[in-house]
């Protein structure tokens, strides 16, 4: 089981990569490029949070 620092980092690296992705996905006009991103992005999130509560839980 991950600690919880290493979802919360995981997560911000998966959103910054998910932003990236979207970014090149508007900009280059590929719309599968951009929906990969935003999903990214999101379940970044989604992981960020999960670490925030085992931080709090101390797991």
């Amino acid at each position: 089981m991950k600690s919880g620092r290493q979802d919360q980092a995981e997560g911000t690296f998966h959103k910054v990569k998910g932003k990236l992705k979207e970014l090149a996905g508007k900009f280059g006009r590929n719309s599968g490029l951009e929906a990969e991103g935003k999903a990214e992005k999101t379940g970044g999130k989604v992981q960020e949070k999960i670490g925030q509560v085992k931080k709090v839980l101390g797991k």
